[in-house]
């Protein structure tokens, strides 16, 4: 089957170049105005002060915040110790700040950072008393644990061998202290694997994970000083995370039975459940002091549950609204949780046996959140979100993702308010391949299952156009599989369609940047079994005539998990079969994101498209 674009691939030859930059104009043509009306509405939103992330330390907690054009680590009530703004100058380039970690002591501070909003960066490590920059490493690692006497990390090989010579993509962990580095795990593992590793909150036990793709999970303890000694305890052909160790007994969060997910504890080799499975899946679970504090998802909305270590229920906590809640850390005897729903930007509460709210920010405007349920193909109930203002224009923009064992649940979309305020409606597809139901929920949207998720969504477009909508149907990375996948199958049950850093080339993903490391979830092309699959929906090769919607297809050029050629050469596929596509390329964005200023032109620009494509 030959590609004839395949040339795309090359994003440094000059007729890519060419048709980016035209291909800019044209859209900019389309938009500007209207995206030039909208951005103010959507910079201020997104220029927002939200907190991101969070860290305990001895000396106090340490946050990292996104707001007024900047990313900043600082300390919570007080001084900066990292500003996005400061190391552009340093770098000359756009800057994208990853994450950060501490020592427990709060004398160390390790953060990422990348240019243009690519996934390889920068690690740097400070000394929180001096501000002196300690080491800096290139390119940069996760997974961050502080010893005393030096840190492990998990370095990700994008292109070189691992030290035992296994082909990239593939990661190892090290320590390294004053005498350098040196590799301690992972010997042999290849690509689809990856290792994630925490300290009990004692301090005294490592809790390593070994992951291959989303689909099954080793877990490995032992003394944290000594990673010759650490061992096998559990494994399982399903996702699994270590909680924490109390008492010797290693908590452990599985997805074994009917995938729903529940506590067991290991001491000796022996297993004991703690908690069972329920009726919704438990997504998260931590210890604090002699408490489990849980997350469950109730119809893709998190309630709280605190149990006893025996496994007694001894509280649930529910939210005004249908939120997300998830731990930024634990420390001291007390939990720090960060909940946000579509019209919250975030709410920090802390848990020491009771919910305490300590930060917040609102915003103004009367919203509703209302629940209801699609029937697809194969008659399973899809679950979905719609969000609404005080007047109701019967225009939806419809948010889908659908994979890789993750949950759409309730979050704040800066660029979504405007939309909602000017009368449109928020949808947002509880689809098969996530974690909403379970296990069994993601399995049946994966690999040869990948057409439910695409039937999923179907439902969901067209109850929504049943009840007179005119619908946008959005999605990004996966989501752009989706939307795409949709757009070639189903056209007319949408108005239009936007389809961010997609994958969309199902027979070369796994030759493309670190595609390989998807196969576990899609299959894998050079396996004729499995490309026979990939290959009936690959929306790439399933482009023919037919009347299409308006269609834009975005993406940036530092895009270096999502290759851009997805986007670019399905853009000429339909543009070739006449469609209304447009293409817009961010040269200064990744697959994470990029700076402020440029994520907000981008948000406001999808915005304009919505608006003028479904005419609110």
């Amino acid at each position: 089957m030959e590609d004839p674009y395949l040339w795309m691939e090359n994003l440094s030859d000059e007729r890519v170049l060419k048709l980016v930059e035209d291909e800019n104009g044209r859209f900019r043509a389309l938009v500007a105005r209207l995206s030039d009306e909208l951005y103010p509405e959507v910079k201020e939103l997104y220029f927002l002060p939200i907190v991101r992330m969070a860290r305990l330390t001895k000396k106090g907690t340490l946050v990292m915040v996104n707001g007024a054009g900047k990313q900043m680590i600082r300390w919570f009530d007080g001084e900066i110790l990292v500003d996005s703004k400061k190391l552009e100058e340093e770098f000359g380039d756009e800057v994208l700040l990853q994450g950060f970690t501490a020592d427990r002591e709060g004398r160390k501070l390790a953060y990422s950072f990348s240019i243009g909003g690519a996934d390889e960066g920068i690690t740097r490590i400070t000394d929180l008393e001096s501000g002196e920059l300690i080491e800096e490493l290139r390119p940069s690692v996760w997974g961050i644990t502080f010893l005393e006497n030096g840190y492990y990390y998990v370095r990700f090989y994008r292109r070189e061998k691992t030290p035992d010579g296994v082909k990239a993509p593939a990661v190892r962990l090290f320590f390294r202290d004053e005498k350098g580095e040196r590799m301690v795990f992972g010997k042999g593992l290849g690509s689809g694997y990856f290792i994630s590793l925490r300290k009990s909150t004692d301090g005294k036990c490592a809790m390593l994970t070994v992951t291959f793709g989303w689909n099954s999970a080793e877990v490995y303890i032992g003394p944290i000083e000594e990673p010759e000694k650490w061992e096998k305890v559990y494994s399982a052909g399903v996702p699994a995370e270590p909680i924490d160790v109390v008492n010797g007994k290693l908590y452990i969060l599985t997805r074994e039975g009917r995938g729903l997910g529940k506590v067991v504890a290991i001491k000796g080799g022996e297993v004991e459940e703690i908690i069972p499975e329920g009726e919704f899946p438990l997504e998260w679970a931590v210890i604090v002091d002699d408490k489990i504090l849980a997350g469950r998802l109730v119809h893709a909305s998190h309630r709280l549950e605190v149990y006893s270590l025996g496994g007694e229920k001894l509280d649930e906590v529910t939210f005004d609204l249908p939120g997300s809640v998830y731990p930024l850390d634990i420390h001291a005897g007390k939990a720090l949780l960060r909940y946000e729903s579509f019209t919250v930007p975030y709410r920090l509460y802390e848990f020491d046996g009771e919910l305490k709210l300590i930060d917040e920010l609102k915003i103004g405007g009367n919203f509703k959140v209302e629940e209801d349920f699609a029937v697809s193909k194969d008659g399973t109930r899809i679950h979905y979100f719609i969000v609404k203002g005080e007047r109701e224009e019967k225009k939806a923009w419809v948010f889908g993702y659908g994979g890789f064992n993750i949950a759409l649940t309730p979050r704040f979309f800066p660029q979504v308010i405007p939309f909602i305020r000017r009368g449109g409606a928020f949808v947002m597809a509880n689809l098969r391949g996530g974690s909403e139901y379970g296990e069994e929920w993601h399995r049946a949207g994966m690999r040869e299952n990948k057409q439910n998720v695409f039937d999923d969504f179907i439902a969901v477009l067209e109850k929504l156009k049943g009840k007179g909508y005119r619908v946008a149907a959005w999605g990004r990375s996966n989501g752009g599989l989706l939307v795409s996948a949709t757009l070639v199958q189903r056209p007319e049950v949408m108005d239009s369609a936007l389809i961010g850093y997609p994958v969309i080339d199902m027979m070369r993903f796994h030759k493309l940047y670190i595609g390989s490391v998807w196969i576990p979830e899609y299959g894998n092309p050079d396996d004729p079994k499995d490309r026979e699959f990939l290959l009936k929906y690959s929306p790439y090769h399933n482009v023919k005539p037919q009347k299409y919607p308006p269609t834009l297809i975005y993406t940036g050029l530092y895009d270096d998990r999502v290759h851009p050629a997805h986007a670019l050469k399905f853009f000429m596929r339909l543009k070739e079969v006449g469609a209304p596509v447009y293409l817009r390329v961010e040269t200064k964005s990744g697959h994470m994101g990029a700076s402020p200023e440029t994520r907000a032109k981008e948000l406001a620009d999808l915005l304009a498209f919505v608006v003028k494509t479904l005419g609110v």
